[in-house]
């Protein structure tokens, strides 16, 4: 009788569970949506507030080495098979991108980062990971870029999953899909990727080859100095989270310790921006920029204070 009761248990459980997509939800299929009690959230949703991204920076796409986790291959999935390309250089692709958000908010991607929908991010099913991609909707001509660090999208034939905020930037959120074609960004070994123009505008941009900057092509920043700096801060981050926040500024000071002063600064949109500086002039702002780049952060974006 106690294992009797402890099933009717579970099976009210599952009842209660599957609830949430409409329908009754078997035990199999339970654990294929919450990839075995991973996520507690079994249908993925958008945030239930209006996701604001024109103030987020662009992606500047630099070399980096492949990641440990996510290279596997081939990996399987759903007991299919997939096999991961030796490298991104020169692919190009059209086909179909969803987005994910909540049900994957705050768990680990595929390469051992944390998933945040706010940010700039994909899952592929063959791209190295990480992998630097532009992202056009060929509806509406608008292109972001990002940044790939996860496995999928594994449903139908789906190309690609963006992060929402992608999603957002590519004005595709509301529809869920769009068709779109995707690039790969692969600079050389200690080379920076530098667009021609503003990949958020959502402007064509004229079909001119991409820039890519190697240190040694990298000129020294101006010697000239401005009185009063148009740029008082740099910024490294914006997070979701206070959390991903502090981890950042804890990496800042175990590399730097007190030579720079650090603020996690709480935007009207919710977002946590961590601020370094103020710095007096622009030859100052340049040289902190350049060393907190090589130092392995994010390229630091300029901001008035």
């Amino acid at each position: 009788m106690k294992h009797r009761g402890l099933w009717l248990l579970i099976g009210a459980c599952l009842v209660l569970l599957s609830g949430c997509t409409g329908n009754t939800m078997s035990s199999a299929e339970y654990d294929k949506a919450s990839a075995g009690g991973r996520y507690t959230i079994l249908k993925d949703h958008a945030p239930d507030h209006d996701v604001k991204v024109d103030h987020l920076p662009d992606l500047v796409p630099k070399w980096e080495p492949k990641s440990r986790g996510g290279n596997k291959s081939p990996y399987e999935v759903w007991g299919k098979k997939y096999w991961v390309m030796k490298s991104a250089k020169g692919y190009v692709a059209e086909g179909t991108a969803s987005w994910y958000g909540m049900k994957f908010h705050g768990h680990t991607t595929s390469n051992g980062e944390t998933y945040d929908m706010y940010a700039f991010s994909a899952a592929h099913k063959s791209l190295p990971l990480p992998t630097y991609l532009k992202v056009t909707n060929l509806d509406n001509q608008r292109s972001v870029i990002v940044r790939v660090n996860d496995r999928g999208p594994f449903h139908g034939d789906r190309l690609i999953d963006l992060s929402y905020a992608a999603a957002v930037r590519l004005d595709y959120q509301k529809k869920g899909l769009a068709h779109v074609r995707i690039e790969a960004i692969t600079p050389p070994k200690g080379g920076v990727y530098q667009p021609e123009s503003n990949a958020s505008s959502g402007l064509k941009k004229e079909p001119n080859p991409p820039v890519i900057l190697t240190s040694k092509s990298i000129a020294a920043p101006s010697t000239s100095v401005s009185k009063v700096p148009v740029f008082t801060h740099l910024q490294l981050g914006a997070f979701s989270t206070k959390e991903a926040a502090e981890r950042l500024k804890n990496q800042l000071i175990s590399v730097f310790d007190t030579q720079i002063n650090i603020e996690i600064v709480k935007h009207s949109d919710a977002l946590y921006k961590v601020l370094v500086g103020p710095y007096g002039s622009d030859v100052e702002l340049s040289n902190w920029q350049k060393r907190l780049y090589d130092a392995g952060f994010a390229k630091p974006v300029r901001v008035a204070m």
